[in-house]
Protein backbone atom coordinates (compact mmCIF):
# COMPACT_ATOMS: atom_id res chain seq x y z
CA UNK A 1 0.00 0.00 0.00
CA UNK A 2 1.40 3.13 -1.09
CA UNK A 3 1.21 6.97 0.28
CA UNK A 4 -1.56 7.50 -1.60
CA UNK A 5 -3.57 4.71 -0.27
CA UNK A 6 -2.73 5.32 3.33
CA UNK A 7 -2.79 9.36 3.53
CA UNK A 8 -6.23 10.40 2.35
CA UNK A 9 -8.09 13.42 2.78
CA UNK A 10 -11.86 13.80 2.97
CA UNK A 11 -13.30 17.47 3.08
CA UNK A 12 -16.08 16.11 5.46
CA UNK A 13 -13.54 14.36 7.86
CA UNK A 14 -11.35 16.15 10.35
CA UNK A 15 -11.66 19.77 8.31
CA UNK A 16 -10.36 18.13 5.42
CA UNK A 17 -6.60 17.51 6.67
CA UNK A 18 -4.86 14.38 5.82
CA UNK A 19 -5.73 11.42 8.15
CA UNK A 20 -4.52 7.87 7.80
CA UNK A 21 -6.38 5.46 5.87
CA UNK A 22 -10.00 7.31 6.21
CA UNK A 23 -9.59 7.00 10.31
CA UNK A 24 -9.73 9.86 12.38
CA UNK A 25 -6.28 10.07 13.01
CA UNK A 26 -4.59 13.00 11.60
CA UNK A 27 -1.22 13.41 9.82
CA UNK A 28 0.13 16.04 12.09
CA UNK A 29 -1.35 13.79 15.20
CA UNK A 30 1.07 11.60 14.05
CA UNK A 31 3.63 14.33 13.59
CA UNK A 32 3.30 15.85 17.08
CA UNK A 33 3.66 12.86 18.70
CA UNK A 34 7.02 12.31 16.87
CA UNK A 35 8.03 15.46 18.07
CA UNK A 36 7.13 15.43 21.45
CA UNK A 37 9.74 12.51 21.91
CA UNK A 38 7.71 9.12 21.35
CA UNK A 39 9.06 6.47 19.68
CA UNK A 40 7.05 4.60 16.52
CA UNK A 41 6.87 1.51 19.55
CA UNK A 42 5.13 3.87 21.47
CA UNK A 43 3.04 4.96 19.26
CA UNK A 44 1.98 1.98 17.83
CA UNK A 45 1.39 0.77 21.24
CA UNK A 46 -1.39 4.07 21.50
CA UNK A 47 -2.58 3.57 18.78
CA UNK A 48 -3.89 0.02 17.73
CA UNK A 49 -5.08 0.65 14.36
CA UNK A 50 -1.80 2.53 12.65
CA UNK A 51 1.00 -0.03 11.51
CA UNK A 52 4.37 0.99 11.45
CA UNK A 53 3.68 1.94 7.49
CA UNK A 54 1.11 4.38 8.83
CA UNK A 55 4.03 6.31 10.38
CA UNK A 56 6.71 6.01 7.57
CA UNK A 57 3.18 7.41 5.12
CA UNK A 58 2.75 10.07 7.56
CA UNK A 59 6.99 11.58 7.38
CA UNK A 60 6.99 10.51 3.53
CA UNK A 61 3.68 12.94 3.14
CA UNK A 62 5.01 15.77 5.18
CA UNK A 63 8.48 15.86 3.22
CA UNK A 64 7.03 15.83 0.10
CA UNK A 65 4.93 18.77 1.46
CA UNK A 66 8.07 20.74 2.15
CA UNK A 67 10.01 19.49 -0.94
CA UNK A 68 9.78 21.96 -3.53
CA UNK A 69 11.82 24.60 -5.52
CA UNK A 70 12.07 27.73 -4.13
CA UNK A 71 12.90 30.61 -6.76
CA UNK A 72 15.11 33.89 -5.77
CA UNK A 73 16.73 36.74 -7.80
CA UNK A 74 19.82 35.25 -9.52
CA UNK A 75 22.37 37.92 -11.07
CA UNK A 76 23.62 34.44 -13.11
CA UNK A 77 20.20 34.37 -14.47
CA UNK A 78 18.21 37.24 -15.54
CA UNK A 79 15.94 35.34 -17.74
CA UNK A 80 14.09 34.68 -14.35
CA UNK A 81 10.87 37.01 -14.75
CA UNK A 82 10.94 39.68 -13.29
CA UNK A 83 7.69 38.93 -11.19
CA UNK A 84 8.83 35.92 -10.18
CA UNK A 85 12.05 37.48 -8.68
CA UNK A 86 9.97 39.82 -6.69
CA UNK A 87 7.30 37.45 -5.48
CA UNK A 88 10.20 34.94 -4.31
CA UNK A 89 12.72 37.39 -2.98
CA UNK A 90 13.21 38.68 0.68
CA UNK A 91 11.55 41.47 1.87
CA UNK A 92 14.27 44.00 1.81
Amino acid sequence: MGILERITVNPLQCGGRPCIRGMRIRVSDVLDLLDSGLSQAAILEEMPDLEADDIRACLRFARQRIDHPILAENPNYPELPAQAQSRFSPPG
